[in-house]
């Protein structure tokens, strides 16, 4: 990510998200992408996480960690699937929608973390600037094998203790939450930059 997103660049991207939301609940396509409107930045490859929250609360998650295609096309097809596609919610439906926000994340490449111990690695993690020590936000992706997750850097927000942080990634990976402690793990940071409504 070597340029920041202009604030034009964030609002078009949500009004994409919004088309593409929209037309996905109703059963239809997303309106066809107009190249011409995209800066160049939109049309480079990028990979994106869209959350949807009701009401402040969680209703859907999804996106890629490395990119694989624009990332204008990368936030739209990542709008559609967290209201559909998010196996940990029911698909939204259009009574809902005027309570749906977005909001969307443009991540960096993700990076390994090198470390030794469980104990080196809770000192290594960056949750921010709530810790006092101004740095970035971290993301991190715990793979073991084939199970791999990720928490985007605004979960620190929610759970802001390293090791409870580590547990919960191990959970969502579908491992035991201490797995972290027991095995040493592949772990890869990032960043975000993140936009919303």
């Amino acid at each position: 990510m070597s340029e920041k997103l202009t604030q034009e660049e964030k609002q078009l991207l949500l009004k994409l998200a919004r088309q593409a939301l929209e037309s996905g609940v109703r059963g239809q396509p997303p309106p066809p992408l107009d190249q011409s409107a995209l800066t160049a930045v939109l049309r480079a490859e990028g990979a994106s996480f869209v959350t949807l929250t009701e009401r402040g609360e969680l209703r859907g998650c999804i996106g890629a960690l490395e990119p694989s295609q624009s990332l204008a096309e990368d936030v739209r097809e990542h709008a559609i699937a967290a209201a559909l596609q998010d196996y940990r919610f029911p698909p939204v439906e259009e009574h809902e929608l005027p309570q749906i926000e977005i909001e969307v994340s443009r991540l960096t490449l993700p990076q390994p973390l090198e470390y030794t111990t469980a104990d080196d690695l809770l000192d290594k993690l960056r949750p921010g600037p709530s810790t006092g020590s101004g740095q970035a936000v971290d993301g991190v992706i715990l793979q073991d094998g084939f199970r791999r997750a990720t928490f985007l850097p605004q979960v620190w927000e929610k759970v802001a203790d390293k090791e409870e942080f580590l547990s919960h990634l191990c959970l969502k990976m579908g491992a035991s939450p201490d797995l972290w402690r027991r095995k040493h793990l592949e772990v890869l940071v990032y960043q975000v930059e993140e936009f919303h409504e």
